[in-house]
């Protein structure tokens, strides 16, 4: 097979135009709004869904943090709808893209970590350098976490860019698999289908589970700034 296998993963674009933004804002137009008093049974899950969510990420912040509910729970929406979306033929998945991943999490990392210098610098710099640090390890243990606190942006856009991509590729893998081997065996090709259907069926879990990881680390991010 000639077809390239990170074809899927390309910006998609519309007469030489990208059209990664039109995507981007096509996931916000299928939640549903409740136009009536009493609202239907999928408003009534979906506000179930979103009040257990924000208490979960909630709980442990103080009134300050608690500032962000609605971003956070904005995100993790999106993120899902966005990976959701990203499993049906022929689509486009912009969490797919570092780049994208970064303009999420660099952005709210650096609200956090700006927070917390301009709230509680002094406990902002203690986590620079434990407590009870011999005096020579001090210079080293600076740069150390130094460093681990610049690159929380970058672990956080890696992590659900390498899952989201892992995941397609193996389907795609799989999948080509399957139509490649109706012509040959076909009890091989069931078995393979299966096994496709199982992989779908994990992956729509990895969507919305790495959804929720992306907003937790965001969220314990801004607990430890506030």
């Amino acid at each position: 097979m000639n077809e390239n296998l990170f074809a899927s993963f390309i910006a998609p674009t519309i007469l030489g135009l990208p059209a990664a933004v039109l995507i981007i804002l096509f996931p916000p137009l299928l939640i549903p709004t409740s136009k009536y008093l009493i609202n239907s049974r999928l408003i009534t899950t979906q506000q179930w869904l979103i009040k257990l969510t924000s208490k979960q990420m909630m709980t442990m912040h103080n009134t300050k943090g608690r500032t962000w509910s609605l971003m956070l729970v904005s995100l993790i929406i999106f993120i899902a709808t966005t990976n959701l979306l990203g499993l049906l033929p022929h689509s486009f998945t912009p969490t797919t893209q570092l780049s994208m991943n970064l303009a999420m999490a660099i952005p709210l990392w650096a609200g956090a970590v700006i927070m917390g210098f301009r709230s509680k610098i002094k406990n902002a710099l203690a986590h620079f350098l434990p407590q009870g640090t011999p005096t020579p390890l001090i210079p080293m243990l600076v740069i150390i976490e130094t460093i681990s606190l610049l690159i929380q942006p970058m672990a956080l856009a890696v992590r659900l860019t390498a899952n989201i991509t892992a995941g397609h590729l193996l389907m795609h893998l799989i999948g080509s698999a399957t139509l490649a081997m109706s012509t040959i065996n076909l009890p091989s090709t069931l078995i393979i289908f299966t096994i496709l259907i199982l992989l779908t069926i994990l992956e729509i879990a990895v969507a919305l589970i790495q959804a929720y990881v992306f907003t937790l680390l965001v969220s314990l991010y801004l607990h430890d700034n506030t």
